[in-house]
């Protein structure tokens, strides 16, 4: 009876040995982290918090902005060039009363038209009105209206891109004012707290005069590159009065208009600069206690083993068994991990790896449920 119980084991080990190995269990990996957005400077969530709890606009900047003063700038004198399209054809707008040497009808539609390397004024028929050379200027009083993306005050210009293709840079050149007046409503809700408003109006306007991107006849886009823009369909009464009420302020660090960039959540504390840029003074790590008010203080998410390896193909080698954080910023954002894969390890940034999984920041942990 022994000998056939031995027998029989024996029998189940060879068969067990001449199966194939069962693929082990793919399991799910958990992804818990905080903030939403790159967590530099302001979160505006947590402007809101402070506005709502009775501080000033120039208290929330101090906080978010080390060592920054609140300066004036000769506002009226201050314009700033918003890319708004980059257009394959004509650009035809209304509301100009003059461009090219010639007078024209507000209320009459007319064509911005590539030539080679210059613009030609064309009626709203296609008929020539003027040779521009390489700059259409059509100025509105007060607004121009540009066919297929709305009204802006100041003046429209028109330039040839540096293709050859034939496409043309609208651009809309407008006063500092103006354009914080058509770029908060993007950026925080009208209804939040006045002392909020201010403090976005003062930031949207510092970054506007502290930035240039050297772009071919403008200095901003008019999208999240540099800030949301919308011009004259983004206004609201309630911010017109933030930004009368802090007109030419702006960030000031040793004298020089300051970069008071923000994002919409920290997670309840910024990040000290960005992940592979020089340092800058102003922008350091602190805490921020409002941020609880962002529906993404806190998040998580869910992924099988196949969605994790299909969305980090391009960076991982084999199959991924681990990722290690090697590297955190102060907030504790991801700065540098390491993918460990069945055929090696690779290196990735934070921002890289938060990208690749669609994670709302790059201030996250990683587990796994399962093998």
């Amino acid at each position: 009876m022994r000998q056939a119980r031995i027998a029989a084991v024996a029998l189940a080990l060879l068969l067990a040995c001449a199966l194939p190995a069962a693929a082990p269990a793919a399991g799910t990996w958990v992804v818990h982290g905080a903030g939403y957005g790159h967590g530099v400077g302001m979160g505006a969530y947590g402007a809101y918090g402070f506005g709502k709890h009775g501080y000033g606009y120039r208290q929330i900047l101090r906080h978010y902005f080390t060592g920054i003063r609140i300066g004036e700038v000769a506002a009226r004198s201050r314009q700033v060039r918003v890319l708004l399209s980059v257009s394959p054809g004509d650009i035809r707008f209304s509301g100009a009363r003059r461009a090219c040497g010639r007078s024209l009808d507000p209320a009459r539609t007319y064509a911005a038209h590539r030539n080679g390397v210059s613009v030609r004024l064309l009626t709203g028929s296609g008929r020539l009105l003027a040779r521009c050379g390489g700059r259409l200027q059509a100025g509105g009083r007060p607004i121009v209206r540009v066919e297929g993306l709305g009204a802006y005050r100041g003046a429209l210009e028109v330039v040839p891109t540096a293709s050859a293709a034939g496409s043309l840079n609208a651009v809309n050149r407008v006063d500092v004012e103006s354009y914080a007046r058509g770029s908060v409503p993007g950026e925080v809700p009208p209804e939040w707290p006045m002392a909020t408003l201010k403090a976005f109006a003062v930031a949207v306007r510092s970054i506007a005069l502290s930035t240039d991107v050297e772009g071919n006849g403008f200095e901003l886009y008019a999208d999240t590159r540099t800030q949301i823009y919308g011009g004259v369909g983004l206004e609201s009464p309630r911010i017109d009065r933030a930004v009368r009420a802090t007109r030419g302020r702006v960030a000031t660090y040793r004298g020089d208009v300051a970069q008071t960039v923000y994002s919409s959540s920290s997670g309840g504390r910024t990040e000290s600069g960005f992940l592979g840029a020089p340092e800058i003074p102003y922008l350091r790590s602190v805490p921020d206690p409002y941020d609880r008010y962002s529906p993404q203080h806190r998040w998580s998410f869910r992924f099988s083993q196949a969605e994790m390896e299909a969305r980090l193909r391009s960076h991982l080698r084999g199959r991924l068994r681990a990722i290690r954080v090697t590297k955190r910023g102060d907030s504790p954002r991801i700065d540098y991990a390491r993918l460990i894969g069945t055929s090696g390890a690779t290196t990735i940034r934070g921002d890289v790896l938060a990208a690749a999984l669609g994670l709302y920041d790059r201030w996250a942990y990683f587990r796994k449920i399962g093998s």
